[in-house]
């Protein structure tokens, strides 16, 4: 790997697969499911749980839901100042739906989603301050429900960002600005986890995105060449689905 800025390098390993999309998780209630073909309206959604939590405030459901798809706005946001706003938002409803129910896996994958998004505009060691954050929250949701397929994401691509950065910038990650857990980091457990996500939900676009360019990485190009066909022909079922075929069919075309 060709040498990179420690700052961003330690940028990078923050992206830690924050893109998994609402209907990741096994505890989703059923009033809230929708088929492959029903793809939800981010900012409809986003307003109805609000105003559900404005009646509410303490509405777990409604708090971890808008958590989720506030961050699903703010992903493609190109206006700077608007991403930032949906994802400070999208923090503030986790930490409430967490405050809310501490022993449910959804507030804690939502919180992990959000603090990684709010720590790529924070200065080095805050970054990886909200890194060590976001691998805590990912072990929380899973610690509720093992098979939280989100959860298995988020703490997959953790440990493939941690690898992908460089000796320098591991060592100045651990020793001097605090994140020892990153020598917990392994390429093992980065295929291992996105493998388990894959399995438990092998509907969900993304998760064969990242498995599949994961794959890519460790040159095992006919295991990526499956998964990012897989991205490319499943149905549309989450608001940024689009936006994922298309990371999909560019992955793919540099495969080739």
């Amino acid at each position: 790997m060709s040498y990179q800025p420690v700052k961003t390098q330690i940028r990078a390993a923050l992206l830690l697969g924050l893109l998994v999309p609402l209907k990741v998780g096994g505890t989703t209630p059923a009033s809230l499911s929708r088929t492959l073909q029903q793809v939800p309206d981010a900012r409809v959604e986003l307003q109805r749980h609000e105003e559900v939590i404005a009646r509410e405030p303490t509405n777990y459901v409604a708090l971890w839901n808008a958590s989720v798809y506030a961050v699903t706005l703010g992903e493609f946001e190109p206006d700077a100042a608007k991403q930032k706003e949906l994802y400070t938002r999208s923090e503030q409803y986790a930490r409430r739906a967490v405050a809310a129910n501490p022993a449910d896996a959804e507030g804690h994958f939502a919180l992990s989603r959000a603090i990684g998004r709010i720590a790529l505009s924070l200065g080095p060691r805050d970054r990886v301050k909200y890194a060590v954050e976001v691998r805590e929250q990912a072990l929380a949701a899973l610690g509720a429900n093992p098979k939280h397929d989100g959860a298995l994401h988020v703490l997959g691509v953790w440990h493939q960002s941690v690898m992908e950065l460089n000796s320098v910038a591991r060592f100045m990650a651990k020793n001097l600005l605090g994140g020892k857990v990153f020598s917990e980091a392994s390429w093992e457990n980065a295929v291992s986890n996105l493998e388990q996500a894959t399995a438990l939900r092998p509907d969900v676009i993304i998760h064969h995105l990242d498995l599949g360019r994961l794959y890519a990485l460790r040159k095992r190009n006919a295991d990526a060449r499956k998964h990012l066909q897989l991205a490319l022909d499943l149905p549309l079922s989450d608001p940024n689905d689009e936006h994922y075929k298309k990371q999909a069919e560019a992955a793919l075309k540099a495969l080739k």
